[in-house]
């Protein structure tokens, strides 16, 4: 019996395997596809709006403090995972101090009312991520204003000057990135009232730290 069942069990194999050679032969290989891989590309126009918040780098009574609000246009190339970029922003501002002088019968008010940036930017992408650092030009109107029992005399000057920073920038949908940015304003000094107490009094250099975020639209 064990003979038997051992032979028939043999023919039974060799019946089939021509079969499954045949099934085998008629299945194409495919190959499984590749994931998908999504590459976010940073390159074109964008305009956004941002705020933010500035601080005189010194100590003590009368440094300036305040906020500022604007917009910002741009462009980036982007090749590979490096990118660069030309950025201009603009921005109304609010940031100034008031210091009281003899006795509080008279007080001295310097305010920035607003104040801007044209910059150059060089980042690494990682997909919608951006890192990037930037520095260029950078600019404020600046008012000073005196007060004394009652009279007021202002004078505005325009300051140049240069800044330095860097920033991340996420791109959390299509066409659309938030970001967040550490930015160093350097102004150099103006004369004031030179028209009252020639040749007027100079300012000094005005040292800023800023941080802002901003939202922007991609083209």
């Amino acid at each position: 019996m064990k003979k038997i069942l051992l032979t028939t069990t043999g023919l039974i194999a060799l019946g089939m395997a021509p079969a499954m050679a045949a099934d085998l032969a008629a299945r194409p290989y495919t190959k499984a596809p590749a994931a998908a891989i999504a590459i976010n590309n940073w390159t074109g126009f964008y305009i956004g709006a941002m705020g933010g918040y500035a601080q005189e780098n010194a100590s003590g009574v009368g440094s300036l403090s305040g906020g500022f609000a604007g917009g910002t246009v741009g462009y980036n190339w982007q090749t590979g995972a490096l990118v660069l970029g030309l950025e201009a922003d603009g921005a109304w501002a609010d940031v100034g101090a008031t210091v009281g002088v003899l006795g509080g019968l008279a007080s001295v008010s310097d305010t920035i009312r607003s104040m801007g940036t044209v910059r150059g930017r060089i980042g690494y992408a990682f997909d919608q991520v951006l890192i990037y650092g930037t520095g260029g030009y950078a600019w404020a109107d600046n008012r000073l204003t005196a007060t004394a029992l009652g009279v007021s005399i202002s004078d505005s000057q325009f300051h140049s000057g240069w800044t330095v920073g860097a920033g991340v920038e996420v791109m959390f949908a299509p066409k659309w990135s938030v970001k967040a940015e550490y930015l160093y304003r350097s102004f150099e000094s103006q004369n004031y009232f030179a028209g009252i107490i020639p040749p007027g009094i100079a300012s000094g250099t005005l040292n800023l730290n800023s941080v802002q975020v901003g939202v922007n639209y991609h083209f």
